[in-house]
């Protein structure tokens, strides 16, 4: 079974983070934003051509790249 990651919520759908597997420096600009394992994750908007999508994370609306946001595991236990 394919691990799911970030990229699999859909408007609506929220989840644990897990672990954050990007590359620096987009890591450390996950890490400020409080992107860490264990934070709540909500998809809220997906653009018309499913890229990028906009996720509430810790009170803040942020627009990540599907590429990226299948680098951020989601807890699945």
């Amino acid at each position: 079974m394919k691990e799911k990651t970030l990229s699999a919520l859909r408007p609506g759908d929220a989840a644990l983070v897990g672990e954050v597997r990007t590359p620096s420096p987009l890591r450390e600009h996950f890490t400020a934003l409080g992107l860490i394992a264990g934070t709540p994750v909500t998809c809220l908007l997906r653009s018309p051509f499913g890229d990028p999508s906009a996720y509430l994370i810790r009170g803040a609306l942020v627009a990540i790249r599907r590429e990226d946001a299948e680098t951020v595991a989601l807890n699945t236990g």
